[in-house]
């Protein structure tokens, strides 16, 4: 029988999936901004890019992104770590 993961490897999960979430939706919002053939097909994004700012002008939304995904990614092999040092 398997026992549940800790709590610990259970919240990394959870804060890794929500920067995963919201780096690609920012990389993908940045994405469909620079490209106007599909910048119209999310009604949200219906502003001007200078109009709402996310992060600091010296960080562009899509390097944000990526690194939110990166983050992810890293949180996500730490719970995996985390999961498997506590077995």
């Amino acid at each position: 029988m398997t026992r549940p993961a800790p709590r610990s490897a259970t919240a990394l999960y959870a804060i890794a999936a929500t920067c995963a979430a919201i780096g690609a939706l920012l990389w993908v919002r940045s994405q469909a901004s620079s490209s106007r053939s599909y910048g119209s097909f999310l009604a949200a994004d219906s502003y001007t890019p200078s109009a709402w700012r996310v992060w600091s002008p010296a960080v562009p939304e899509d390097r944000l992104g990526l690194y939110l995904l990166a983050a992810g990614l890293v949180l996500t092999v730490a719970a995996r770590l985390v999961s498997v040092w506590r077995d």
